[in-house]
C-alpha cells in the first residue's frame, strides 16, 4: 500500500493539492497510479480541496485521528513548528502518510513542499 499524506494551509484548491502529489511522486520516480490512498490529519478534515483531489484520483481519503497521528510522529523526517502547534505533529503530511500506511510503514523521503501544500509518500511495511 502506498499513501500520499497531505498537509496544507487553509483555503488551498484541488489543483494545488494534485500538483503537490504529482511533484512528490515524480521525486521518487513514481506514477499517480502507484497510490492506494490519500491521508490527512483530522485537523484538515474540513479542507475540501483534499477530498476533491481524492475524488479526482478515485482514491479514498483517510482522515487520521489525533492519537494515531501523534504515534506516527516519531517517524517523521521534517519538522514544522506551525504543524507541531496546530496539529500536534512535526509534519502533518509525513505523519498522516505513515499512520495510514499502517504498522511498519516507511517514508520514501521527506515531504515535498509545493506552495501551500505538503505531500509525503509512505509505503506499508509489508511491501518490502
Amino acid at each position: 500500500m502506498m499513501v500520499a499524506g497531505i498537509g496544507s494551509r487553509k483555503g488551498v484548491n484541488a489543483g494545488e493539492v494534485l500538483a503537490a502529489i504529482e511533484t512528490a511522486l515524480e521525486a521518487h520516480g513514481l506514477a499517480m497510479t502507484a497510490l492506494s490512498a490519500l491521508a490527512t490529519a483530522s485537523v484538515k478534515q474540513d479542507e475540501p480541496a483534499i477530498f476533491s483531489a481524492g475524488r479526482e484520483l478515485a482514491l479514498p481519503v483517510i482522515v487520521v485521528e489525533d492519537d494515531a497521528l501523534k504515534s506516527a510522529s516519531s517517524g517523521t523526517l521534517s519538522r514544522s513548528d506551525l504543524s507541531q502547534s496546530k496539529a500536534g505533529t512535526p509534519s502533518v503530511s509525513e505523519a498522516s502518510a505513515l499512520a495510514a500506511a499502517g504498522q511498519g510503514a516507511k517514508l520514501l523521503g521527506p515531504r515535498t513542499v509545493l506552495g501551500p501544500v505538503t505531500c509525503a509518500i509512505a509505503i506499508s511495511g509489508d511491501a518490502a
